[in-house]
């Protein structure tokens, strides 16, 4: 998507419209709760009640309408509370790297009921495919996830489930990584023991079972004992 292609974002508020020049890739990604800086996502210079007529709102408007006339938090008001003006092209693009995001954090989540093993994003987004799912552009991932999940398990059996893992380490390995290990899941339970190891049990998604025995081994050089002590 061209940094060029800037476009406008809008909203009404109390009958009146304010209007802004955006970049609409980093408008869309602080709209879904990224950290980009204002400054980067905004290309007005003013305020607009009409950006291509150049009409500029006043100061006096801007404070009666968003209580100050501060640009930049009104314009991260707008991106955030407002539309964007895309074009075809745009649309489809973000709704690309909407489902993306959609189908991997499904694919994190989930795992196959009957197998309990993770299901791969290839098959979710097949699913979806079948399922005709339609995502919305500008509703959460969160607020998405229980009606693809709905749609979908008509096609594949999936269950959003997390994993509780017990992870033994060995000593010559545990002061190293224990920290990191904390980092992987929700510790739930943790004990030295007498000769340095540690065992420690941690709660993930269950999706991400194969990633995270993937990573403990990386730590360990494989010297790592994982047990999958329940899947709920």
């Amino acid at each position: 998507m061209s940094k060029k292609e800037h476009v406008i974002a809008r909203i009404m508020i109390k009958g009146k419209r304010f209007e802004i020049l955006v970049d609409p890739e980093k408008a869309y990604r602080l709209r879904e709760g990224e950290e980009i800086p204002i400054e980067e996502v905004v290309i007005s210079d003013y305020i607009y009640k009409d950006v291509r007529k150049g009409l500029k709102a006043s100061p006096n408007e801007l404070i009666d309408v968003f209580g100050t006339d501060d640009m930049y938090k009104i314009s991260l008001e707008i991106i955030k509370k407002g539309e964007l003006q895309l074009t075809t092209e745009q649309r489809r693009q973000l709704l690309e790297m909407k489902k993306k995001q959609l189908i991997y954090h499904i694919a994190r989540s989930a795992i196959d009921p009957k197998t309990k093993t993770p299901i791969p994003p290839s098959r979710i987004e097949k699913a979806m495919e079948e399922a005709k799912v339609s995502v919305d552009l500008y509703k959460s991932i969160e607020e998405q996830v229980p009606q693809v999940i709905k749609a979908i398990s008509k096609i594949l059996p999936i269950k959003i489930a997390k994993a509780l893992l017990q992870v033994s380490i060995p000593p010559e390995y545990a002061s190293k990584v224990s920290n990191q290990i904390r980092r992987l899941g929700d510790v739930k339970k943790s004990s030295w023991l007498a000769d340095g190891s540690l065992i420690i049990e941690i709660e993930i998604p269950a999706g991400m079972q194969n990633d995270v025995i993937e990573k403990l081994n990386d730590m360990t050089k494989g010297n790592v004992n994982v047990k999958v002590l329940s899947i709920v």
